[in-house]
């Protein structure tokens, strides 16, 4: 094996992708520092009531709130799956745990808390520090420069061998283009800053979007508002279909356009007036403190380029991404990223050369323009998560994804799509759940399995 080589890293964000970062990364014999703008751990699984008062999330000088979770929201992977691999999810029937497979945010938020506790990870955690400008010395060196969030003093620079970006991708929103509503005097909202579904009493509400958040908020709009109408892109192009199960919420084509007279036009010519609409529309990925010289750019959501959706070619390993790909289980894969990023800084672990890896994402990025997908899908790992992971996991010499771990995330797909009203409370792969709990059982770092 070469020498190992110890690097000060700076880690930025300490939601679940920065407590990966840290606790791989110290335990390869890095010096770690994790910078964190909040009071606690945990990212955007810190729930708090509290909104940013330009509902769309679109002004940039905006007081930002890291928080995109409803009161009510659950997970929508069984916690088995969700789970640290060398840490599992298991339950905790303790008092004042969520013991459930689909557990509610607060108990992801104590999963990682404990994550942090049992790899003394909160130490290496400055926080109420927010990370300002990252910036590459001419000596090679980043540059770090960060100050206390509530604070009077000064900033302060600090130099660092390598940077791991962790900072998340859920609090710059992504507004669906509607034309004309600018004229139109309803209400808009991002669903970054909905809460509870109190103030859509009585209301019309057209809601935007198909994914996850989309379905569980208008179920619980359906509840309190006269009308519910939920415009994608991937309804079909009929006039109009009810949601099974509700006589108050209507699946309909994408909007054509609002208008001044408060109504909102779909195709076929159908018109409704609308008191709101709400935007489940996703969001940017961004990145205001980082300046590459223009190296690495977001264009269309493609944070780019990247190798292996991790390193910019020329300037890997020194600057790396974690957490960026969606449509996967998120934990694992954060995980395998770290473990990969540490043992390269390391030394332990080797990455091609600058042309090789450039030569790759080149291939990655004509493969997606030939199926004709666009640049905004280019980290949506919907279908192949698993490949990529597994190829991870060789690059370190690690075991790969465990087949009831595979086998689970596509049967709570399935199910999730089947069932989406009852898929957290009934599902049919108990034997996957004694597989996974049997497997937990030998995990001598896990505290919650006796």
């Amino acid at each position: 094996m070469p020498p190992v080589a110890a690097c000060d890293v700076a880690v930025i964000g300490a939601g679940a992708a920065g407590l990966a970062a840290a606790r791989h990364l110290r335990r390869e014999g890095h010096s770690v520092v994790v910078f964190e703008r909040e009071s606690q751990i945990g990212g955007i699984w810190v729930y708090t009531n509290n909104t940013e008062p330009e509902p769309l999330g679109v002004d940039p000088t905006r007081p930002v709130v890291h928080s995109s979770l409803y009161a009510s929201l659950r997970t929508n992977l069984p916690r088995e799956a969700m789970g640290f691999r060398e840490y599992p999810f298991a339950a905790n029937k303790a008092v004042q745990r969520d013991p459930r497979r689909f557990p509610g945010h607060r108990e992801v938020l104590e999963y990682l808390k404990d994550y942090a506790s049992e790899f003394g990870i909160s130490e290496l955690v400055r926080f109420e520090t927010e990370v300002s400008r990252v910036w590459r010395r001419g000596s090679g060196k980043w540059e770090v420069r960060s100050r206390k969030k509530n604070g009077n003093e000064e900033h302060v620079d600090e130099a660092f061998d390598a940077v791991v970006v962790c900072n998340g991708h859920y609090s710059e929103p992504r507004i669906a283009h509607i034309p004309g509503v600018d004229r139109w005097p309803g209400k808009q909202i991002h669903s970054h800053n909905y809460r509870v579904p109190e103030p859509f009493q009585n209301k019309i509400v057209v809601l935007i979007g198909s994914s996850a958040s989309a379905v569980d908020i208008s179920r619980e709009i359906a509840s309190v508002a006269n009308e519910v109408h939920i415009a994608s892109w991937s309804n079909s192009n009929e006039e109009c279909a009810a949601l099974p199960g509700y006589d108050n919420v209507w699946l309909r084509p994408m909007i054509e356009s609002a208008n001044e007279d408060g109504t909102i036009s779909f195709p076929h010519g159908v018109k409704i007036s609308a008191d709101i609409i709400l935007h489940c529309t996703g969001y940017k990925y961004y990145f205001p403190f980082l300046e590459t010289e223009g190296i690495v750019t977001v264009d269309d959501n493609r944070v780019g380029p990247l190798y292996k959706h991790v390193f910019p070619p020329s300037l890997a390993p020194w600057l790396s991404f974690v957490g960026l790909p969606w449509k996967v289980a998120p934990f694992p894969q954060f995980e395998l990223q770290c473990e990969w990023i540490a043992g390269i800084l390391s030394g332990q672990i080797l990455l091609p050369s600058e042309k090789e890896m450039m030569k790759d994402v080149e291939a990655f990025y004509d493969s997606m323009h030939a199926s004709g997908i666009p640049k905004r899908y280019t980290h949506n790992m919907s279908g192949y998560q698993f490949e990529y992971n597994d190829w991870i996991a060789t690059q370190c010499g690690t075991p790969k994804t465990e087949e009831w771990r595979r086998k689970m995330y596509h049967a709570t797909s399935l199910n999730r799509a089947a069932r989406p009203e009852s898929y957290r409370e009934e599902w049919e792969d108990e034997d996957l759940v004694l597989q996974a709990y049997q497997d937990f059982s030998k995990q001598m770092s896990c505290k919650q399995v006796s």
